[in-house]
């Protein structure tokens, strides 16, 4: 979605020194692409290894809590990382990223999949044993599980589609 703001962003963006910086030290696009690369994998196993727990399918002998508790902070510390290598790939490149349509969805993607994991810590914060109760909570948390993983699979393929739209 183009408009007047953002196409005076993308050519701010394209005048400041970080830009020009980004565009002639030829290191730093695949220095900053391999952190960003490192920090999604660590995303990406952290949530499949929770969403594996919340089905059923892996650590059914462990507590929910503690063994989220082991990944959760590696997906909170992750998201800052993430944050401010796209950042310098946005800048890098505004136009390409900003109003591309695809990357305006795996921003909405990635809001979507931060609330969702929201949904699952807080109520096991408050609750240790919230999810695995039997019933509804059982059944919402192999729903949440599977939308959660959905969410963060599109969200990798968006990243990668982004380079060909």
């Amino acid at each position: 979605m183009r408009t007047k703001t953002l196409d005076q962003l993308c050519a701010w963006l394209e005048r400041t020194p970080m830009n020009e910086a980004i565009q002639t030290v030829h290191w730093i696009v695949p220095a900053v692409q391999t952190v960003h690369i490192l920090a999604i994998a660590a995303v990406m196993s952290s949530m499949l290894m929770i969403n594996l727990r919340l089905v059923g399918a892996i650590g059914r002998d462990q507590p929910l809590r503690p063994y989220s508790a082991r990944f959760l902070p590696v997906i909170w510390w992750a998201l800052p990382v993430l944050l401010a290598t796209g950042i310098v790939m946005i800048v890098g490149e505004p136009v390409r990223s900003l109003e591309n349509t695809v990357f305006q969805v795996k921003m909405l993607l990635v809001i979507s999949a931060m609330a969702i994991t929201l949904l699952y810590q807080v109520p096991l914060n408050r609750e240790p044993a919230y999810w695995t109760l039997t019933g509804v909570r059982r059944a919402a948390s192999v729903a949440l599980a599977l939308v959660s993983m959905t969410i963060w699979i599109a969200i990798v393929f968006a990243g990668r589609w982004i380079a060909y739209i």
